[in-house]
């Protein structure tokens, strides 16, 4: 074997530990979304890598495109909203503060 036949299959030893490490993060029960999307977008471009190395440079433009810019961008967007309507919930529900007796604001 040449080099660099040795050092491209080490270069897809380390690709299939990156990958099945990103989507064992992004599937374990994870309290942070933000987190479990990123991850999410990091498989699929591994993925899109994966696909180039063996010769589906179709499929990994695809995967890169699809895969992780359009429908991570719309997974961004939709934890973005969700946020913003827990936020607008949590002020509906929170209580008003007890206004001052005027008498003591005239101070």
């Amino acid at each position: 074997m040449d080099s660099l036949s040795i050092l491209l299959s080490v270069f897809d030893f380390f690709l299939i530990v990156a990958i099945i490490g990103s989507a064992w993060q992004a599937l374990k029960e994870n309290s942070d979304l933000f987190r479990a999307i990123t991850l999410f977008i990091t498989f699929g471009l591994l993925m899109a890598v994966a696909w180039a190395r063996l010769g589906a440079v179709d499929v990994a433009l695809a995967e890169a495109a699809i895969g992780s810019g359009l429908t991570g961008a719309l997974l961004l967007s939709a934890l973005s909203k969700l946020r913003e309507a827990k936020l607008r919930e949590a002020k509906l529900t929170e209580p008003e503060p007890k206004k001052l007796h005027s008498s003591l604001n005239d101070e």
